[in-house]
């Protein structure tokens, strides 16, 4: 076997310590940060400094600034801080008993799929918890949850996608407007109604308001809303109409409401989304039975 070298045991505090100088351009600031001295923090950037065999960082009257050899190694610096974290939160959940949470978001429901998991691993804690559409990401990644049932669109980068079922889309509409009552309707239909738009997701808000129509037109614009639900109270209240997903109990369940198919259109996607890489076994069993469980609204 070949002998490693040097680099192959690099002390990733010190690694931090480097990084943390970097973001800070100052050895002062960096060490207050870190909660230890400056001259501690001297010393430890030119253990790694040795390490390498290459100076890091330059003072400067200013602060701090990066050589090129640090310029060279701050990416990669980041990059193994990112894989050692990330490491010890799966080597964390491996040694856990037996668990699986499953997230899903609003208007959705697993509890079939969570009731075959169950059946399936009497052994294992399964648990199911709702996040808010804005909050499911982040659940995701930092392992708060599992598995996560959603709508897409959905930040899915280093994340696996699967669709489970397509929903047709609807029209909200305020029980005295001129369109209640219809069977169906369709873009043209609602040209000029304003729908409301969601604060800080893009694709989200796109996707929810046909935004450009398919002549090329822009939606017009209704109130910005932070959360999905605060589109049933607008429209109850005649300030806009709103696409959603037919047949939901949110605005079922209300009389100032009616809902109208909206036709013409692609529909909205279900998926089940996990972590890139996840070999746990119950996560795995989840995929099985939500591809099987979960087919439809309802079901």
């Amino acid at each position: 076997m070949s002998e490693l070298s040097p680099e192959a045991f690099l002390d990733l505090r010190l690694v931090r310590y480097f990084t943390a100088v970097a973001e800070h351009r100052n050895f002062g600031r960096a060490a207050e940060a870190l909660h230890t001295t400056q001259p501690s923090l001297s010393r430890q950037i030119r253990r790694l400094e040795r390490q390498l065999g290459a100076r890091l960082l330059d003072r400067t009257p200013q602060g701090s600034r990066l050589t090129e050899a640090g310029a060279v190694f701050l990416p990669r610096a980041e990059a193994l801080l990112r894989d050692a974290a990330r490491a010890a939160a799966q080597v964390r959940a491996a040694a856990r008993p037996a668990r699986c949470t499953v997230g899903f978001t609003p208007g959705l429901i697993v509890t079939p799929a969570v009731h075959a998991l169950r059946r399936r691993r009497p052994d294992a804690e399964i648990q199911a918890t709702h996040v808010s559409w804005k909050e499911a990401r982040d659940a995701l990644v930092g392992h708060r949850v599992d598995a996560l049932v959603t709508r897409l669109p959905f930040p899915a980068d280093g994340l696996e996608v699967t669709v489970l079922y397509d929903e047709p889309r609807s029209v909200l509409v305020p029980a005295e407007h001129r369109l209640a009552g219809k069977e169906s309707v369709t873009l043209d239909d609602i040209a000029g109604e304003p729908l409301p738009r969601m604060a800080g997701d893009p694709s989200w808000d796109a996707f929810w308001r046909f935004d450009p129509r398919p002549d090329g037109s822009r939606a017009p614009d209704g109130p910005v809303i932070e959360a999905i639900e605060d589109k049933v109270e607008l429209v109850a209240d005649g300030r806009a109409l709103a696409i959603s997903v037919a047949g939901l109990r949110s605005h079922a369940l209300r009389s100032d409401i009616a809902e109208v198919a909206l036709e013409g259109v692609e529909p909205c996607q279900v998926a089940l989304v996990t972590r890139v890489g996840d070999r746990g076994r119950l996560v795995a069993d989840f995929k099985e039975v939500a591809r099987d469980r979960l087919t439809g609204p309802g079901r």
